[in-house]
């Protein structure tokens, strides 16, 4: 049967005004874990946060929030934005950001063999110094082995922040040490430059790194060495707000799936301009997916997510699980305090993703 799906939602509170930004992990015991920024204090920005988690024992259709924290605060501010990999040795690696202060945020590493019972003390990810923007769901292992950290730099000069640059962090020694390439630098001239970037390899070995931007679009760059050199970065055909584009395969059709707030004018929304659309959803809405099955070169199969315009949708993690996929992601709105106040997790069927 095609169904999309609700199956849990994080709501905000006093002592827990924010829930957002995660990724999944399948045990092997069969059960999904789901590891998330919970904030505990401040008014819902980027406040005090340790990383929460649930679980679910039956495919994603039902969770079960679990108390105790998987990491606490060992940051000067948080720790937040979670990634997973799972090393064909059978160890699970849980990264997520360290963030000290508004000049030192950076992506740090913990590995379990114990299915996350226990975790390793965490080490550094990132060496080059700096405010270093590493996406939920982002770290990816190409065919070769070789792990990648897509981040964005941004940098303070003059009391003003700069445009954001993209640097990739590489590995080949199954993440325990690191080196960086770039910058990609933004080829226009808006304030955002280049932010939250996120990797996908293609069929034939090149890699296809995609970037939100101010600019009514995202751009993309490639890179032919396995992410040693970065050609220039273009407009890539996805229009949208400054918020994050998310793509991976689909493991069972090798199609690959975007999830992004479209603003091509394929779907109805209001006037980014109005400011009390702006206002409520940040423009972050709708939420929509698409297929590719020529490796990014067309997109078919439209489906809206999400498309309320009181509430925005963003920072998307993509789980594929049997013939559905998980989505967790931001849905907040004004009533939750503001967009990434709320957390939800969404299970669709491959059907109904390919019924558009």
């Amino acid at each position: 049967m095609n169904t999309s799906e609700i199956v849990h939602e994080l709501n905000p509170s006093e002592a827990n005004p924010r829930n957002s930004e995660g990724a999944f992990a399948t045990l092997r015991d069969g059960s999904i874990l789901f590891v998330y920024s919970r904030y505990y204090g401040g008014s819902g920005d980027d406040c005090a946060a340790v990383l929460g988690s649930c679980i679910s024992t039956d495919r994603g259709r039902t969770w079960k929030v679990i108390e105790r924290p998987v990491v606490e605060n060992e940051g000067g501010m948080n720790v937040m934005s979670v990634s997973f990999l799972r090393l064909p040795s059978g160890e699970l690696l849980l990264f997520y950001l360290v963030k000290n202060s508004k000049n030192d945020c950076r992506l740090h590493a913990r590995s379990s063999v114990d299915e996350g019972q226990t975790w390793s003390a965490p080490w550094l990810c990132i060496p080059m110094p700096g405010y270093h923007v590493t996406n939920n769901d982002r770290v990816i292992q190409l065919r070769s082995g070789r792990i990648l950290i897509p981040t964005s730099l941004h940098m303070q000069e003059g009391g003003a922040w700069m445009p954001g640059r993209v640097y990739v962090f590489i590995s080949d020694d199954d993440a325990r040490t690191w080196r960086g390439t770039g910058p990609i630098l933004p080829p226009f001239d808006n304030p955002s430059g280049l932010q939250e970037p996120g990797i996908v390899e293609l069929t034939n070995g090149r890699l296809w790194l995609h970037s939100r931007t101010g600019t009514g679009r995202h751009w993309q760059s490639f890179s032919d060495d396995q992410g040693e050199s970065w050609l220039p970065a273009e407009p890539s055909v996805f229009q949208a707000p400054c918020s994050p584009l998310c793509i991976k395969r689909i493991p069972t059709t090798g199609d690959l799936l975007a999830v992004w707030n479209d603003h091509s004018g394929r779907f109805p929304f209001p006037d980014p301009k109005d400011q009390g659309f702006a206002g409520k959803s940040w423009g972050r809405t709708p939420l929509v997916t698409a297929i590719s099955p020529d490796d990014g070169k067309t997109w078919v199969h439209h489906r809206r997510l999400e498309s309320d315009f009181d509430h925005g949708y963003c920072y998307t993690a993509i789980h594929f699980v049997d013939d559905a996929v998980l989505f967790g992601y931001c849905a907040g709105g004004p009533e939750h305090g503001h967009v990434l106040c709320r957390l939800r997790i969404r299970r669709v069927s491959l059907g109904w993703l390919y019924d558009g």
